[in-house]
């Protein structure tokens, strides 16, 4: 699945041929699947798409619409260093 010297590496020593087993899909606008996952195989995925369901999903999760509020939310990022920074595990 990859090449020699990928897999001649120590990490790549105990990993099964294939690590990812596809899963192709397609997915429409509110999250559901229009065709369903395949895995294992080479397969061409088709499917009849419904265009009007782009605007339906508008209505329930608007990303440039009603909620892109730049008078309301704001993104901070503190770039000073942190020390003494504790992970909980």
């Amino acid at each position: 699945m990859y090449p020699e010297e990928i897999t001649e590496r120590e990490e790549f020593e105990n990993s099964p041929h294939e690590l990812t087993r596809g899963g192709s899909c397609i997915v429409g606008p509110l999250g559901e699947y229009v065709a369903e996952p395949v895995f294992g195989e080479e397969k061409i995925i088709y499917a009849d798409l419904n265009l009007d369901k782009i605007a339906e999903s508008h209505f329930d999760f608007d990303v440039a619409g009603h909620y892109s509020r730049p008078d309301i939310f704001q993104l901070r990022v503190n770039e000073k260093k942190q020390e003494n920074v504790v992970w909980d595990k």
